[in-house]
């Protein structure tokens, strides 16, 4: 899998700016849709999969069949833009934006645990659309990584792989801050592409 892909030479580049507005609601609902899509798929398949209702827990539980025993936990981070300033704003993380994938510090912190107590895998599932580099002709890719496996690199690159943006308008809803502020980044190379 290659997606080294050299931002300068794209004739359809990301727009580098940040977005200063973030639409909280949107992208909880644009995530939404892809965990019910693939609930829908994984049950369509030998599986049978639900929403987790384990408070803390990633979204969703996978069992071999409806009365078989747990196969794994699956958290969907739906992703539309790349951090285009990583090399410069992160130059030890050893990230390019055509690869770079995110996900909330506090988030992946919470699953180490879980994972660690848990007696099946963990894992998060990236939904990949509209980078244009990586997901060709508006497609929507879908790439995993056990979460233990993401640990080890956590533990390798450490604070060189966290970013902490400002709020904008849209991370407070009904006065609660609820937009992700800290993300932790990680490699399309550190992850594997599924198809679903």
């Amino acid at each position: 899998m290659e997606y080294r892909y050299n931002c300068s030479k794209c004739e359809d580049r990301c727009d580098g700016k940040s977005l200063g507005i973030y639409n909280f609601k949107n992208d909880v609902e644009y995530s939404e849709h892809f965990e019910n899509e693939i609930i829908e798929k994984l049950c369509a398949k030998k599986y049978y999969a639900k929403k987790t209702e384990k408070d803390g827990y990633p979204d969703i539980e996978v069992y071999y069949s409806k009365d078989g025993d747990l196969k794994c936990y699956i958290e969907v981070k739906a992703q539309r833009r790349t951090f285009m300033s990583v090399e410069k704003i992160l130059p030890e993380s050893n990230l390019i934006p055509s690869e770079t994938m995110a996900l909330n510090l506090s988030d992946l912190l919470r699953y180490f645990e879980i994972s660690k107590k848990e007696t099946v895998p963990v894992y998060i599932l990236w939904v990949l659309s509209n980078r244009h580099c990586a997901v060709p002709d508006n497609e929507v890719k879908y790439f995993y990584q056990k979460v233990n496996i993401l640990e080890k690199i956590y533990n390798e690159y450490k604070n060189t792989r966290t970013f902490r943006r400002k709020s904008g308008v849209g991370d407070v809803v009904n006065g609660e801050h609820k937009g992700v502020v800290v993300n932790y980044h990680f490699s399309l190379q550190e992850l594997k592409e599924v198809k679903i």
